[in-house]
């Protein structure tokens, strides 16, 4: 007779786990809001600072980004930023967030294979790293 008790589950590796993920965002800066005409203001901070808390208080390595914060976008969400006090901001030259030495390096640093990406511009601030990374066998 097949007891359930006798049974452990275990995970399926495909499954995002705090163990196997790392999160990345992406350019969430005012000048990129320009973008973002589709959504309200107020309820995008609102789920990004909630996932932001969410990847915070399940341990998940988080990864900030900006791109031309001092000569264009402005700087990371204030919001954002306090979740993770202290943390360090990577700003960089490029679109593709998968072109910056420093964002793959911290990426890579985490010694995880499953990324989170949250990004305002699906084209740019998604797409781009996503298909970058996906042609270096991260998922």
């Amino acid at each position: 007779m097949f007891n359930v008790a006798n049974v452990k589950a275990a995970a399926s590796p495909d499954l995002l786990t705090p163990d196997n993920a790392v999160m990345l965002f992406v350019d969430h800066q005012p000048q990129m809001f320009f973008g973002t005409g589709s959504g309200d203001r107020t309820a995008i901070v609102n789920a990004t600072v909630g996932l932001a808390k969410a990847a915070k208080a399940f341990n998940v390595p988080t990864v900030l980004t900006t791109v031309a914060a001092e000569s264009f976008s402005g700087p990371i969400l204030p919001q954002l930023a306090e979740v993770f006090p202290g943390q360090e901001i990577i700003d960089r030259t490029t679109m593709n967030a998968w072109e910056d030495n420093a964002v793959v390096e911290a990426i890579r640093a985490t010694g995880r294979r499953k990324i989170i990406i949250s990004g305002l511009w699906t084209e740019v601030c998604i797409v781009l790293p996503v298909l970058s990374a996906l042609g270096q066998g991260y998922e």
